[in-house]
């Protein structure tokens, strides 16, 4: 078993449950290995950032990447962005880092931790370029909600750490859910639907379109893209 475990610090309703899975050698040695490269400490505060990258480019930070695919490809594709991913699934972190270090990635590090954590003790105010959170948990069952992430204090919080026309994207295979973010997202007084109809957008060119999506658009699934700006403050 891994000496990374994930990493917690307020004592709140988690949005997720941390799932079983074996770690594969590979991973495990990405994670023994690689950590000091591509890991980053939820104790250091706003600290752990400061040698994080060796250039001030735009920052772009995503919640749950699961296996790291999508993220994987966008650092791959953008090499003139810094990417931060968060997960607490210890076999989607060792994989991210063993695909980074084979591609040689250095616009890529890793929290282990909690994303609510992350945010409010790492990542500084008006310091994001874009947010993305993309297909979390539903929590379909009415009592479950309360341990949606999106929720009006988290999109709060992700509109104070968003620089001036930072983005919020957010995308849902769960059409109840999507209308329930929409709502939320609304209703923040920081933030502004960059949807012409303001309802819903069209996938960005910039995110990947994953296997998981693809095979669900075959079995008539939808996929709903929220994305929301922050305007500059007079």
């Amino acid at each position: 078993m891994s000496s990374i475990q994930p990493q917690f610090k307020q004592k709140t309703i988690r949005s997720y449950v941390i799932r079983g899975g074996r770690i594969t050698p590979p991973q495990e040695k990405a994670l023994s290995e690689q950590w000091p490269r591509y890991g980053l400490d939820l104790h250091k505060g706003t600290a752990a950032l400061n040698d994080a990258f060796p250039n001030d480019a735009p920052l772009i930070l995503e919640i749950g990447f699961g296996m790291g695919d999508s993220l994987l490809a966008m650092a791959e594709r953008f090499p003139e962005h810094n990417f931060i991913g968060i997960e607490v699934h210890l076999p989607g972190v060792g994989r991210l880092i063993n695909e980074a270090q084979k591609r040689n990635l250095d616009n890529l590090k890793v929290f282990c931790a909690d994303a609510t954590d992350v945010l409010a003790d790492c990542i500084a105010d008006s310091s994001l370029t874009r947010l993305q959170l993309y297909f979390p948990d539903p929590w379909h069952k009415a009592r479950h909600h309360k341990r949606r992430i999106v929720q009006p204090a988290f999109v709060n919080l992700v509109a104070q750490k968003l620089k001036d026309n930072g983005v919020l994207h957010m995308a849902t295979d769960w059409e109840h859910y999507a209308e329930a973010m929409l709502e939320v997202a609304m209703l923040c007084p920081h933030l502004q639907n960059s949807s012409d109809t303001q309802q819903f957008s069209k996938r960005p060119d910039y995110r990947p379109e994953t296997k998981f999506e693809r095979r669900g658009q075959q079995l008539g699934h939808g996929v709903w893209d929220l994305v929301f700006y922050k305007p500059p403050q007079p």
